[in-house]
Parts: C-alpha cells; structure tokens; sequence
C-alpha cells in the first residue's frame, strides 16, 4: 500500500482535524466517582489527548465529558498539522483526535487503509477485523450492510480501537445574485464540478470568468495518479474525464463520464464500459485552450488504469493503492464476447446492459478509437478485470486519480527513467512549473475533461472551456473561462465571497453558517458530508494498548447527544468512518455505569 500525505481539513483521501474556538466549560462539576467494591473509591486515571489548536473545540468537549467520568486529562495542543503528525509518530499520545472523508463515495475506502493491519494508516493488527474488511469488498452494497455492522461491532464495541464523535456537514456558499444556484452542484465525495455552473445572465458565459477560489498555490502535481490532496483534487476533477461517475449522493453513474453505459458481469470480477465518441483531448496554444482532433478512446482508458495500478509508473506515485483491485484492462472487439456473458444479477446479457437508453444500438466493435462511430452503432467497448470479485472498484474508477489522460502526450513528456529519476532535470507530465508563468512556462497538457489549465501564478490560476468536450450536449461546460483565486485565510475567503470578488467558497465552517445566511445575495448549500470525527486510540505503546477495558471506560464517557446539542445540530451522530455510507443500526450511548465498571476492571488489574 503507498503512504499518501495527509493534510488537515482537506477533501483526496485525507486526514481531517475539527474543530474552531473554545468551549465555555471548564469543567465545574465534579468528576464521578469509582466505587470498588467494598467502597474503595478509585484513583483518577491519567490520560493524554493529542490534537491540534484548530481542534480545541472539540478537544474541550471531550475532556469534560472524561472528566466528569473520573479521569484526569492532559491536552496535548499542537499549533499546526506537522507538529501534530510528529507527536503522533512518536506516539505521544494515548488518545489523538482524528477524521477522516472518504472522497470516493464507498466504504472499502472508509476502512481498508485505516484499521486494516498494514494499511496506509493503521495502527491496528486484528486479524478478524481484516477477514471482515475483506469479506465486504467482494460483496455488493445489498450483501454488505450486515458485514459493515458486524465490523462497527469489533471495532467499536468489542475492542474499542476508536471512539467516534460525529459526521460533519459539507457546505458551501453561492452568489445567487450572480451565479443560477440551481446549478452549482454540491456532491458527498466528489468536488466541485464546475461543467455545469451557470450565470443568472446566459449572456455572461463568453465574457465573464467564474471565479472561484481555494487555499493552496502549490499543486502537487497535474498527472491525475501523482497527487490526491486538497491542492488538486478539484483541479484535476475537471481536467480529466473518468469511465464513471459518482452521483451527488454517491451513486454510480455513466452521466457526465467517458462512458455511454456500464455493465457488471456475473462474479463482480469483470466489468464493461461502452465508450463515448464526442470527447477530444484539448491543449493550450498562445495560452488560450485549443481542440487537438485527438479523441479520448479505449488505448487511453488502458494506458491510463496501467499507470494507475502500477506503483513504478510514475516517480512519487500517490494513488496506486486506490487502483490496485485492477488486474487488467483491455479493449472488447468481438460482439459474441458481450452476447454470452450474463451480467450480475440478471438473465439479460452483457450487450443488453450496454444498450439500453442508446439511440443506436451496437453493430460493431472497433478497436481504432478513430473508426468509432456511436450515430452509426461502431463503438469502443473497455472490460476491466480485477483481482477478485470487487464491485467498490467502480467507485475508485470514478475518483479523480482514475481520470483518463492522453497515452500519446504523456509517452512523448514521461521520457526519463523512473528508476533514476531526477528532480533538479527531469521534467513529468503534469509537472506544476510548466503551467507557473516564468521562464519555466512550458504547458504540454492534453486533458481530457471539460476544463484546461492556461496558466497560474501565486494569486490566481486561469481555466479554459474544452472546446472538444461533448459538444452540443447537456454536458458542454456552459461557462467559457475559469478563474481560481489562491485566498490562504478562511475569512479573507469568505469577505471576498461577500464583496462579489469570488462567486462559490467551498467548505464553509459550522461557526461561518450565520453570516452566510444573514447576507441577502448568498445561499448555504448543505448536506450531509463523507467526513466522520473519532478518537483514535494509541494501541501500540501506551496503557490503552494493554487495557481493553480502559479504552471502553473512555468509549462510555463520550456523549454525542451533548456534542450534537453544542453544535446546534449541525453534526450527526456516527459510529464509524462508514456511518455517512452504511446504516448498520448500530449506536453509540453515553453510559456512565459502564464507564464505573470498566475503570473498576481496569484499577482491579494493576
């Protein structure tokens, strides 16, 4: 499994910290006492929470709450994430207050590299809760609801490795007076899609840019496989067009992707994508964006999961472990080849599956993407094979480092050796210098989705329409021009949503939502997010790694009706990183006579 950066409050497979300003309490009552038996009462118990100054919020609330339950709290209050991660390293802790979003909408994702043993950020080494994990992801969302309870179950209840808080709100902000708000998206995993934005004034579309606006200039990197951060995420979300798509609610669909359809074949271990033939890579020439007459087909598809699987494609490759359920990826040019697979979970067939809702039904397979011909029936068809049954590859096949690029461009740039790679000479596709104004300006993209990078500089990154991007169907990008502005401040972000100098701020806080909704030309969309808060215990080198029973004394204390009640019902209660994604039924009470038997057990042992 790759190690991928973390970075707070980001949306890329990322690590979340909450939280904004003190609590109030200080904790005037008293803590609990607990009675052995006999009426010996109890010692406190000491323990350390780690977690950083931006968390310090939620860092109170849990330590009344223990408090008040017969412990003695420690905060260990970190001023920035590098400081909180090394703290963390070192295991300075014996409880760190965590997060996590899964930005690709499945629940293999919300748990394989965290809890499973030798996982990106696992701590944990349980074999039962690595058979449940694995159990889950060869089954389909109907099969695994039981298998996901049964693992909340181990983790949670059984074992106490976590203790959870809540699931957080995704929210942003429009400019309704300038922008239709009915077409800004606001989507669980996926960013901001910018195709479908529109003006209040059509007329605007040419002339005027949507400005948007996000915290950091340094993009990690334009090759979609080499960055899943906060920096790019968006970006390359709408450069690059992926064989699927997730829903606002995190459904799968082929509405807005490469794909005119899908269909899984009986097994979950094989799946078939019928290609579009209305999308052209697009370049930059003088700066303005161009369309090169390169249609985006299946050798791009291929070369570009390839990659995407392949640790050793790339120098510093951040997302393989996303894509390694892929075994391979082919192009299908024998009809008979859909005609004789059944697809899961039905008599009709492979080919029946891909044509439904076409205009023209399939009379060929071609294998030249440039023969393809949909209003003649000629199509592309891609069948990708994994590992092992796995039916939550499509939803990492809809994620932005999935995002097709061009085999042609990137074969031409990607000359060096990855093995000997050199940073101080070798320059790779996507390489965020080529596209920085300066005398490195060089801009080699081909992207494949609705946008093009032109150029950026420390203030603002300039976008242009795909003029080769589905022309002529409900998915062209309506507005010509996109400017995203680099705005490191939170409230310098939200003064200049409300001064009409930006037009969409993406991630509003819970204490920002009164002056979004107090301004007369702004709406605060608003939905349930992918992104849960927990306590993570330190089970490697402290007391909690030993004592079962002290991690379910802390589990007890935490009261998520009174967190929900702080924040104004503006978080929802969670059990586990799957709760935004799984109603398993489980739930965690505040249950201070549990708490009283498990320090006893606990005080008992010693």
């Amino acid at each position: 499994m790759v190690k991928k950066t973390l970075l707070p409050l980001l949306l890329a497979f990322v690590l979340m910290l909450a939280g904004c300003v003190k609590t109030k309490s200080d904790v005037a009552e008293k803590p609990a006492s607990n009675e052995k038996s006999g009426g010996e009462q109890n010692a406190q118990v000491d323990i350390e929470i780690l977690g950083m100054s931006s968390s310090e919020e939620d860092m109170n609330i849990v330590r009344d709450q223990l408090v008040k339950n017969g412990f003695n709290v420690k905060l260990n209050i970190q001023p920035d994430y590098g400081s909180f991660k090394a703290q963390q390293d070192a295991g300075n802790y014996d409880v760190s207050l965590s997060g996590w979003t899964t930005v690709t909408g499945n629940p293999d994702y919300a748990v394989r590299s965290l809890f499973k043993s030798g996982g990106d950020y696992s701590i944990l080494a349980d074999p039962e809760i690595d058979k449940l994990i694995d159990k889950a992801s060869t089954q389909t969302p109907e099969e695994y609801v039981e298998t996901y309870k049964e693992l909340e179950q181990r983790l949670v209840f059984d074992k106490a490795y976590i203790a959870p808080l809540y699931i957080s709100l995704k929210t942003q902000a429009i400019n309704k007076d300038v922008l239709n708000p009915d077409t800004v998206r606001l989507s669980k995993s996926r960013s901001l899609a910018w195709e479908t934005i529109d003006f209040n004034d059509q007329a605007k579309r040419a002339s005027e840019p949507l400005v948007l606006s996000q915290a950091n200039p340094t993009l990690t990197s334009l090759d979609p496989i080499k960055g899943n951060d906060g920096s790019i995420n968006m970006i390359n979300t709408n450069m690059y067009v992926r064989l699927i798509n997730l829903t606002d609610d995190d459904k799968i669909t082929a509405d807005g992707s490469l794909s005119r359809n899908y269909s899984i074949a009986d097994g979950n271990a094989e799946y078939y994508f019928l290609l579009r033939d209305d999308i052209n890579f697009a370049k930059i020439t003088d700066k303005k964006a161009v369309d090169t007459g390169e249609r985006v087909g299946a050798d791009d598809v291929i070369f570009s999961l390839n990659r995407a699987k392949d640790k050793d494609s790339v120098p510093d490759h951040r997302t393989y472990s996303l894509h390694e359920h892929i075994k391979t990826a082919e192009v299908v040019t024998d009809l008979s080849a859909l005609e004789n697979v059944k697809q899961s979970g039905s008599d009709e067939s492979i080919r029946e599956g891909l044509e439904k809702g076409l205009d023209t039904k399939i009379t060929e397979l071609v294998a030249d993407k440039t023969q393809a011909n949909n209003k003649e029936g000629k199509y592309q068809v891609v069948k990708v094979t994994t590992t092992e049954p796995f039916p939550q590859v499509l939803n990492y096949l809809a994620h932005q480092s999935a995002g097709i690029v061009s085999k042609k461009q990137v074969e031409s740039i990607n000359t060096y050796d990855v093995a000997t790679f050199d940073v101080n000479k070798d320059i790779p596709y996507g390489d965020q210098n080529t596209v920085t104004e300066g005398d490195k300006y060089n801009n080699t993209l081909y992207t494949s989705g609705p946008y093009i990078l032109s150029y950026k500089n420390d203030y603002e990154a300039i976008f242009y329409k795909n003029p080769g991007y589905m022309k002529g169907t409900e998915n062209e990008p309506k507005i010509s021009n996109i400017k995203l502005r680099f705005i490191k401040d939170l409230d310098s972000s939200l003064s200049a949503l409300r001064n009409g100098e930006i037009y969409v701020l993406y991630g509003v806080p819970e204490n920002k939502h009164e002056v979004v909704e107090g301004d007369s030309k702004l709406r605060l969309q608003s939905m349930e997010s992918n992104s849960v808060s927990y306590l993570l215990f330190n089970t490697a080198n402290r007391e909690v790694a030993k004592s079962e029973d002290l991690r379910k004394a802390v589990l007890y204390s935490i009261n998520q009706d009174e967190i929900l009640s702080y924040y104004q019902g503006k978080k929802i209660k969670a059990v586990s990183t799957v709760s935004p994604l799984v109603k398993t039924g489980n739930e965690l009470k505040a249950d201070q006579a549990k708490v009283t038997e498990f320090l006893n057990k606990y005080n008992s042992s010693k």
